[in-house]
């Protein structure tokens, strides 16, 4: 038996709501399976579709795990000394670990022909010290059985393409709550909307003390390539 594990985020640069990790782990027919209905980056997908497909990866899988990664706890990575590609690695990993333990309980590794392909969306530009970095994280007896291959634009393999398709909709979820909360429609959260840079803009007191209880915001995120700034330097 022939098991492909992808993983996947959705939400690594937004000033608002968490980052989702999503992963999947299916069999060669499922993955001939999710081809055939149309599975494919969720970028390239309408919202109707992803959630059509939702259901049916769901339904049509080994197993699956989904992660929230708060943006409190994005905030305060630095306390950790540790940056954004440190954490996303740690998280994959321990979503690998829960995957393989998935299917360690269904009996699924007793039967395998060969190791498991594990493919993971590269958030690094450099892959190869990023991925050194993971399996650091990754449980020796997942390392023993299977082989990580992790790379840029990995959503055109079926297993992350599936993955991004949970990570995305998951935060979909995650967003159209903070909205009831707030009270207002503040568009995608990413600060490339207008909507988002608007709002911020404008109820930026009222959105301090909510967020004080829930901390939705993530007060620093990637402007440039390099440079950080903090949520209040920029509404400023």
């Amino acid at each position: 038996m022939k098991i492909y594990i992808g993983i996947d985020d959705s939400g690594r640069g937004p000033i608002i709501g968490p980052m989702i990790i999503g992963g999947i782990a299916i069999n060669e027919k499922q993955k001939r399976f999710f081809k055939k209905i149309g599975v494919k980056d969720s970028k390239k997908l309408s919202s109707k579709t992803r959630k059509e497909l939702e259901q049916k990866i769901k339904k049509n899988c080994l197993c699956y795990k989904i992660t929230k990664i708060s943006p409190y706890e994005i905030d305060t990575r630095e306390i950790r000394r540790i940056n954004l590609n440190v954490l996303e690695a740690i998280k994959f990993a321990k979503l690998i670990n829960e995957i393989f333990s998935c299917l360690e309980n269904k009996k699924i590794t007793e039967k395998l022909e060969r190791k498991i392909l594990i493919i993971v969306d590269c958030p690094s530009p450099n892959i190869k010290k990023w991925q050194e970095v993971l399996e650091k994280y990754i449980d020796e007896k997942v390392k023993k059985n299977s082989v990580i291959m992790a790379k840029h634009k990995a959503e055109m393999h079926i297993p992350v393409a599936a993955a991004s398709i949970l990570a995305k909709e998951e935060r979909e979820r995650e967003i159209e709550k903070i909205k009831e909360i707030f009270g207002f429609d503040f568009g995608s959260g990413y600060p490339s909307d207008e909507r988002t840079i608007n709002f911020l803009k404008n109820e930026y007191n009222k959105i301090k003390e909510i967020n004080e209880k829930y901390h939705f915001l993530r007060k620093t995120w990637k402007v440039e390539s390099i440079k950080q700034k903090k949520l209040k330097e920029f509404l400023d």
